[in-house]
């Protein structure tokens, strides 16, 4: 318990330190009337896989870098086709596996409530998202309900702090120096707790952070995947 209160002081210390940022929203107006999603079911390319959880990933994306490219897409117009500005936003918390597999779609769930859809989607700026995270893994994480599942996913997401994005987009980068400038915005953790992903053109796509069975920030298995830290990424400016 002393660690994760420690870890709850450091962030909110880290608000006021210069060139840190919240993960929250720049800004964000939820329409009165929200898309009700499409089920989201396993299917022969995504089966159901019912397996131990070993650890999780919390998985951010950088969303100027998908208006860029998917600004036309009918789901994507809250996120991307209105006066809302996102900087990070929240993909999903991601049960993980022992080995290399990992549990999805362990039950068979109901549409979200609107009343969830709206609480979160400030975080996770897409319904469709929100259903497709909670179908394939939250259903995974035993005694979860939806309403604990992304109470669970937003408050580890807006505990987390970023260093100047900005100014970051205007410098020469790679994706272990990405790395280590939100390990150093983040008191107690190390650029090997996180992967970060990048497009075929070599923009910042999203940062998976790992956490052990308590959702503390862990070292990321040898296999999760992501960027050599070697590697050159740029950053998409904030629109």
């Amino acid at each position: 318990m002393a660690g994760r209160v420690g870890w709850a002081l450091g962030a909110m210390a880290a608000v006021t330190a210069p060139g840190i940022a919240s993960a929250q929203a720049l800004s964000c107006a939820i329409p009165r009337e929200v898309p009700r999603p499409r089920p989201d079911l396993p299917s022969a390319s995504q089966p159901s896989r019912r397996l131990p959880i070993g650890s999780y990933t919390l998985a951010i994306s950088w969303s100027p870098e998908y208006c860029r490219t998917s600004a036309d897409r009918p789901n994507a117009q809250f996120q991307c086709g209105s006066t809302n500005r996102f900087g990070f936003v929240l993909h999903g918390l991601w049960p993980d596996g022992v080995g290399k597999d990992w549990p999805q779609y362990c039950r068979a769930t109901p549409i979200l409530s609107r009343q969830v859809i709206r609480r979160h989607m400030c975080a996770t700026p897409s319904p469709q998202l929100l259903q497709h995270e909670w179908s394939k893994h939250g259903t995974c994480m035993a005694g979860y309900t939806p309403e604990r599942y992304f109470g669970r996913s937003n408050a580890m997401f807006h505990a987390l702090r970023f260093p100047d994005m900005s100014r970051l987009a205007q410098t020469p980068l790679t994706a272990g120096r990405l790395a280590e400038a939100i390990a150093a915005a983040n008191p107690g953790m190390r650029a090997d707790m996180m992967r970060v992903t990048g497009t075929r053109g070599g923009a910042l796509d999203e940062v998976w952070l790992c956490t052990d069975k308590s959702f503390r920030y862990a070292r990321c298995p040898a296999h999760q995947g992501g960027l050599d830290p070697a590697a050159r990424i740029t950053i998409t400016p904030l629109r």
